[in-house]
């Protein structure tokens, strides 16, 4: 019933199920993250796909299905009959599986990936021709951005992967795959990056951290503040790599959105994969009279953390005004509506 590629290299497009054989190509070969397809049979693509060099994030180009290997297109689809075509057919347990297994390939914060990480600090270098504290400060925001950005652009090509891997999200039309992805990507992102949160810094998963004070020098100290609370307190719930790829799929699937043509179909796919969590929390606490508190206070997480992806949205208007100033990666600006150079687009 779920099918899983062997490898992230295997990965190919993402297709509706009712889609026709109406596909264009326009020589843009994908990134290894294949394009996910419009329902519908517009041919239309969405996805992480390489132009120029440059990876970007794709509503409107035409994509070619599939990936590159070894200067070889490979045809290999993900979403099909087996599993997002059929997604109100899969068992609880099916879609347990299916996200499961596409959580574990597709996060790099897995506790697998994350027990023996070496860490390691930002550390910003001297600016010895700063005139001033603003000058200071500014520069150490720049460098910092920079440098926080280059960590966390990987994880759009994972969270798409991810996305085409859960139940049903296939099935969504390309302009609603594209709007969960980039309204979701902070939410999602925040959700895997938590278990390396503290009071004091977050970890990235090369090990690089960031201080508390340098996140300030990136948003400011409520925000900050907030980010961390959040974080420690999912952190108490002591959920297993299972349960945050389940929790993960609930908050990318929000049927509430804003531009979403199919909000019911979405919200027929949330429900589906929080029954899911329901079960896996029930099942894996067996005994535990904090289980059935466990799913409500989850849900109640949710606005908290639709909050902060607003709020961190509304931060990077810096960004927006000062692009000029910093090189962002071009799939970074592209998630976030940063303006990009020319010779970036």
């Amino acid at each position: 019933m779920c099918s899983i590629a062997s490898s992230p290299s295997e990965l190919g497009g993402c297709n509706s199920a009712n889609n026709n054989n109406n596909n264009s190509s326009s020589g843009v070969a994908s990134s290894g993250i294949g394009g996910l397809n419009a329902s519908g049979g517009s041919g239309v693509s969405v996805g992480v796909v390489v132009v120029g060099g440059h990876q970007q994030l794709v509503g409107s180009s035409m994509v070619q299905h599939g990936t590159e290997v070894g200067g070889h297109h490979h045809q290999v689809g993900m979403c099909h009959d087996g599993l997002a075509g059929t997604a109100n057919e899969l068992t609880v347990y099916d879609v347990i599986m299916c996200v499961s297994q596409a959580h574990r390939l597709n996060c790099s914060y897995t506790e697998e990936l994350t027990r023996d990480l070496m860490r390691r600090p930002v550390t910003v270098p001297q600016n010895g021709i700063a005139n001033s504290v603003a000058e200071s400060l500014e520069f150490q925001k720049i460098w910092l951005w920079q440098q926080f950005s280059a960590r966390v652009t990987p994880g759009v090509q994972r969270i798409v992967e991810f996305a085409k891997r859960v139940p049903g999200f296939c099935d969504f039309t390309q302009d609603d795959q594209l709007i969960l992805i980039k309204l979701g990507f902070f939410e999602v992102w925040l959700t895997h990056v938590a278990r390396l949160i503290n009071e004091a810094t977050l970890t990235l998963d090369d090990g690089a951290y960031l201080t508390r004070q340098q996140l300030e020098i990136l948003y400011d100290s409520d925000f900050v503040n907030a980010l961390l609370n959040f974080a420690n307190t999912l952190n108490v719930y002591g959920l297993s790599d299972t349960e945050i790829g389940l929790f993960s799929a609930m908050v990318l699937l929000a049927s509430d959105r804003a531009g979403l043509s199919e909000p019911k179909v979405i919200g027929r796919a949330r429900e589906l994969v929080a029954e899911a969590l329901r079960v896996q929390i029930l099942r894996s606490r067996t005994g535990s009279p904090q289980a059935l508190q466990l799913m409500p206070a989850l849900e109640a997480k949710i606005p908290e953390l639709r909050s902060l992806g607003a709020k961190h949205f509304s931060h990077l208007d810096w960004l927006r005004t000062c692009w000029t100033k910093l090189r962002l990666p071009p799939l970074f600006a592209e998630i976030f509506d940063i303006p990009k150079a020319d010779d970036e687009l």
